[in-house]
């Protein structure tokens, strides 16, 4: 009986609070925070995350608001991903655990806030269990977790330290091995992970985390229905595409915006490209440039639209006015939100056919695989995809409803429970 009656203490931690930026990352934690809060097994939830207010890493922490807290760190050492504010870890941080005494504490990354925080849980408290969810391979991946080579041109399968130097010749092979084994180290602290998709799991199973280990579990969205279809004007065609998100290299607007230029004049005046877009101007000047090369005769010829970004709470009114969404990331995405959010707005979508995209989108059943930063099949697929052939009908009505918020929240709960009676299998190689 006492059993039963037992609740958990959650303490979600995050690279990042919502209120100063809106990644995916931060916001499907923020969600999961909230989401545990009505769940009948937690007695209490809290939210730490972590916010650059411009005062160079000052690590202080403190109240947001009633159980959010913000946290003031950055990153000293990227190749060991050590905090910036290591003091601010031993003190600051161990006084809201030893104060908050959670149960469970829920990771959403280490970005941002270093891997020492995790070792300063288990010594506060080694019966707190631990669980991570990895959002790309930044433990594999020196290169900001993305696995594409320096150059930005070529995909990285597999890490090795003659393979890693050859991208950062800065470091030795012995570096690699060092910050290989630092990652596991703080790994073997962690009493179980979660993924949002397959193929990300499968990564880090390659990379040695024994795969009793990881959860497959998809980031939830809003209980809500599909937005109603975009009326066409008439003898139009569903033309619209959107993008939505970040705009960076990595991203591949500019492939996107290199199709429709590949494109016969008459061909392209019959698409339709919003660019639903922000912090393009974070990015490089060469890639700023790049952009705005690319854009300004389209923008003339009323090819492209740059809306510009958005809030949350927009996504929806702004998806009401698309067809397709377009997701033309060049490097492994593990499962973006714009996909389960279209989908929860009744949008089927074009990916790159790799990684969690190609996993997350069923090829010509809610959705169409393109191949990844290749122009010219992207102009090919938009310009099939806005013909009157009812495939937008079909990849529509073959949409399936993404995982709720208590429902993801449920499902962690059940992984944490199943962890909790299961062995203690670190590495499974």
């Amino acid at each position: 009986m006492a059993e039963s009656m037992f609740k958990e203490r959650i303490l979600v931690v995050a690279h990042a609070h919502p209120d100063f930026s809106l990644g995916g990352g931060e916001i499907a934690a923020y969600n999961l925070f909230r989401a545990y809060r009505e769940c009948s097994q937690v007695e209490q939830a809290w939210f730490l995350g972590r916010a650059d207010r411009g005062r160079k890493n000052s690590g202080s922490l403190g109240m947001r608001r009633q159980d959010e807290y913000i946290w003031e760190q950055g990153i000293g050492d990227w190749h060991l991903m050590k905090a910036a504010n290591r003091e601010a870890v031993l003190t600051s941080f161990a006084e809201l655990v030893r104060s908050l005494k959670p149960t469970i504490v829920h990771a959403h990354h280490y970005m941002h806030l270093g891997l020492e925080f995790i070792r300063v849980i288990k010594n506060i408290d080694p019966t707190i269990r631990i669980y991570l969810t990895l959002h790309e391979y930044m433990a594999i991946c020196r290169n900001n977790g993305q696995m594409i080579k320096t150059d930005g041109k070529r995909l990285c399968s597999s890490a090795s330290p003659d393979e890693c130097r050859a991208c950062f010749p800065q470091h030795t092979p012995e570096d690699f091995w060092l910050r290989e084994h630092a990652f596991k180290r703080t790994f073997d602290l962690v009493d179980g992970f979660v993924s949002p998709s397959h193929f990300l799991k499968q990564r880090y199973v390659d990379w040695g985390i024994d795969p009793e280990r990881i959860a497959v579990i998809e980031n939830g969205q809003e209980a809500l229905s599909q937005v109603a279809p975009r009326v066409p004007e008439e003898g139009e065609g569903r033309n619209r595409f959107g993008f939505f998100g970040q705009i960076t290299p990595y991203k591949g607007l500019h492939v996107l915006l290199e199709a429709l230029a590949c494109l016969k004049r008459k061909q392209r005046r019959r698409i339709v490209l919003e660019v639903h877009g922000a912090n393009l101007e974070l990015q490089t000047d060469e890639y700023r440039k790049r952009i705005e090369t690319l854009r300004q005769p389209l923008l003339d010829e009323g090819v492209v639209q740059w809306i510009g970004p958005y809030q949350p709470h927009e996504m929806r009114h702004r998806m009401a006015g698309v067809d397709w969404v377009v997701v033309p990331s060049i490097w492994w995405e593990n499962s973006p939100m714009v996909i389960q959010e279209s989908f929860l707005c009744g949008r089927p979508l074009l990916v790159s056919d790799i990684g969690g995209m190609a996993e997350k989108v069923r090829h010509g059943v809610d959705g169409l695989h393109v191949a990844t930063g290749n122009s010219v099949q992207w102009g090919r697929s938009m310009l099939a995809a806005s013909e009157p052939t009812g495939l937008w009908e079909r990849a529509r009505a073959a949409i399936r409803q993404p995982l709720a918020h208590d429902a993801c929240a449920q499902a962690h709960l059940a992984w944490f429970a199943a962890r909790a009676s299961s062995g203690t299998t670190r590495w499974h190689r």
